[in-house]
């Protein structure tokens, strides 16, 4: 079976926990999953801003497609 043919959910393991670092602050994440993600489960949802008015931008869909989760 390979990862397009598994139901979206088996790859993520609560029970091995991984940290990372992201704009310079230490979060903790669980394996197989995303970062915006985590960082969604972190309380964190403003990403990044805008380049003309630095409007706070954020996770819009959790789909691979959204410009705003990509890191």
């Amino acid at each position: 079976m390979n990862k397009a043919t598994q139901r979206q959910g088996l790859l993520i393991d609560p029970s091995k926990t991984i940290k990372f670092t992201f704009d310079g602050r230490e979060y903790e994440g669980v394996a197989g999953d995303t970062i915006a993600s985590a960082l969604a489960a972190n309380g964190e949802w403003i990403l990044s801003r805008s380049f003309k008015y630095h409007r706070p931008r954020g996770v819009l869909t959790m789909a691979a497609q959204d410009a705003n989760t990509l890191v």
